[in-house]
């Protein structure tokens, strides 16, 4: 399965030499992203910097369609996904540090069933695991940061390593700010076929889901962002991901089907568990594969008063898979009490459908690639939701941990801030399809974050 963009915005509570999320990858799809341009190297900002940080991340993904691309961009969308994590970042001494974030996303997947037509399998739950580890080293005259990482990713049909490096450069007022982060992802894709699409299917000895073989796949990023401080209530950031992919790009599970295939269907049906029975075959989802992204994005934050905020991001994003899209948000943190504050936001997006893209039976065969995948089609989407945070001066509450400190004195752990987050997002097909045929995803999210210092 494809992922757009990542559940929560884990990577802005690390540095960039953390691995961040393979766009690559078969990652479970449409999870809601936080928003803007990763983060330079840094502290979390309401942490010492010479505390040890914890991090423990969580949350609750639900989202349900009628579009999903195992059937061939008709059949169910519906996921469940929790993705606990935890990242830890420790000093080694004034300059240096450690950091790693290391987590899970247990999910389970209704569509996932179809690729077998069957219900409520053992397949249609299943775990991904990652962890990703950094260093960065910074430079106190010059105001140089130097970061270097690697991660890895395990899910049931895909491996994935990378190896990442940044580096930040801060003016002497501390105004202004250059990063630059690069990393490289290397995949490993079983490739699991639709069940009437195997070998063997005809004569009744049809091969198993792992007995096609793999496939590669290779993803390339630059990021690199520019950040200034322009008067004393307004910064601003520009910045752009470069991304470069090559190898398998499509779904080897993802079905396609035709207006004038003219091949009969012999797959199964469970009733009104599926989608209409096609009377014509379906074929695998064929992209190139080589794909170009290169979106350009700039943030805002005006600190309006004392109490308020505006935190403002737009990003504009054009690959040559045909898609452009424009992304808006607005965030408006707001100090209720000294410790406690609420941030309502809001977030539009809009983009244009691949030229590969056509819904459910509309392809023809004589095209070269195609797919029926609605991560790649016309809509526009919105997400709003609100969002909690009490962190007091000295700490919700604190507690003894086993070991001692340079001093013999024993270690104290302290929460130090807790976030709450709930989102809901809805999409709305573009007006060129039939109503049939037009995106209707929608989720909830509800994610937390405990910080801890020691």
């Amino acid at each position: 399965m494809k992922n757009i963009l990542t559940l929560l915005a884990l990577a802005a509570l690390a540095t960039p030499a953390l691995a961040q999320t393979n766009p690559g990858t078969t990652q479970n799809p449409n999870r809601i992203d936080g928003y803007g341009a990763p983060v330079s190297p840094s502290v979390p900002t309401n942490r010492a910097a010479d505390e040890t940080t914890i991090d423990i991340i969580g949350g609750y993904y639900q989202q349900d369609g009628s579009h999903g691309a195992v059937e061939g961009g008709r059949g169910t969308q519906q996921l469940t996904d929790v993705p606990p994590a935890i990242i830890v970042n420790v000093p080694l001494d004034t300059v240096s540090r450690l950091t790693a974030n290391v987590g899970a996303d247990f999910y389970a997947s209704a569509s996932t069933d179809r690729i077998d037509f069957a219900l409520s399998t053992p397949s249609a739950h299943d775990v991904r695991y990652h962890g990703d580890f950094g260093y960065s080293r910074e430079h106190k005259y010059t105001g140089t940061i130097w970061g270097a990482g690697a991660g890895v990713s395990k899910e049931y049909d895909y491996f994935s390593t990378n190896v990442a490096a940044s580096f930040a450069k801060t003016s002497r007022d501390g105004n202004r700010q250059l990063s630059l982060a690069g990393q490289v992802f290397f995949d490993r894709v079983t490739l699991i076929l639709p069940l009437e699409l195997r070998s063997g299917y005809s004569t009744g000895s049809t091969t198993g889901k792992g007995d096609n073989g793999s496939d590669q796949r290779q993803t390339y990023n630059l990021t690199a962002t520019y950040s200034q401080v322009l008067t004393k209530r307004l910064q601003a950031a520009v910045s752009t991901e470069l991304v470069s992919q090559n190898g398998l790009l499509s779904t080897p599970f993802h079905r396609v089907y035709f207006r004038d295939n003219p091949v009969a269907n012999t797959a199964p049906t469970l009733g009104g568990d599926f989608s209409t029975h096609f009377p014509t075959a379906a074929r695998v989802e064929n992209l190139p594969r080589s794909r170009f992204k290169y979106p350009v994005s700039l943030r805002l934050n005006y600190y309006a008063t004392d109490l308020v905020q505006v935190r403002g991001f737009y990003r504009f994003y054009n690959d040559n898979f045909g898609i452009r899209a424009h992304t808006f948000e607005v965030e408006l943190p707001v100090k209720v009490t000294q410790f406690f504050a609420l941030y309502p936001f809001y977030r539009y997006h809009t983009q244009t459908a691949s030229t590969y893209f056509a819904p459910f039976a509309q392809h023809s065969v004589s095209n070269e690639f195609y797919t029926s995948d609605y991560d790649l089609a016309a809509f526009s989407a919105n997400k709003i939701g609100l969002g909690l945070r009490y962190s007091p001066v000295y700490g919700i509450t604190r507690f003894r941990v086993p070991g001692q400190d340079a001093q013999g004195r024993p270690h104290v752990m302290r929460l130090k801030s807790f976030d709450l987050r709930y989102a809901n997002y809805q999409q709305t097909g573009a007006s060129l399809y039939s109503p049939a045929d037009r995106p209707d995803l929608k989720a909830n999210i509800v994610s937390f974050d405990l910080g801890f210092a020691l």
